[in-house]
């Protein structure tokens, strides 16, 4: 750009000497210098200068500044043209990490309700085994404590009626059969079975 406006800054001087030369030719013929006057010669020359001048501003000066605006502009053009790709191409980027991120929140709520239910789930089974255990612990409880109350009846049917028989030996004064003993005993654990049901 320098040697432009040097070639120009020359070509300009060497327009301007020739046009001076021009004049310092008219001015010779011992008339004053009019630029109206209608001197044929001087319009030839200013002309010719005028041409040159044209010529060479079009070759060395206009060519490469019009070349320089339209690279410029070219360039301007690009860059508008990368940018607004590149403004689309955010966006579309933006669009889709948006999406991901509904996406994301969607199976976190997914998650977090699915173990929601499960916890439930998992609550209600513990309940239910819980439940069921102490049920069973309790059938249980109650059958040994039938068992032990049906033992404790027969220790203690066989213990009155092993009373019974000896006060009823000292009683009547003999001593009783094992077959009577036995039918003793035997009335003696259905009458207070009897009567332990009929309590119940």
């Amino acid at each position: 750009m320098q040697n432009m406006m040097r070639i120009t800054k020359n070509w300009m001087m060497t327009a301007a000497f020739l046009a001076t030369a021009s004049q310092a030719l008219a001015s010779d013929s011992g008339e004053a210098p009019n630029p109206f006057a209608g001197d044929l010669g001087n319009a030839v020359w200013t002309l010719v200068i005028f041409l040159i001048v044209v010529v060479l501003l079009g070759k060395f000066l206009w060519g490469p500044i019009l070349n320089g605006l339209q690279s410029r502009e070219t360039f301007i053009t690009n860059a508008l043209r990368d940018a607004d790709e590149a403004s689309k191409k955010a966006q579309a980027q933006l669009a889709e990490y948006n999406e991901k991120l509904d996406q994301a929140r969607a199976e976190a709520t997914a998650i977090v309700e699915e173990g929601r239910r499960d916890a439930e789930v998992t609550k209600r089974t513990i309940q239910d085994e819980a439940r069921s255990e102490a049920d069973k612990m309790i059938e249980r409880a109650k059958r040994e404590i039938g068992i032990a109350r049906d033992s404790a009846v027969r220790e203690l049917c066989d213990l009155g009626a092993k009373m019974a028989t000896d006060a009823a030996t000292k009683i009547v004064g003999r001593e009783l059969s094992a077959g009577d003993h036995e039918r003793l005993i035997r009335e003696s654990i259905d009458e207070i079975t009897a009567r332990s049901a009929s309590r119940n």
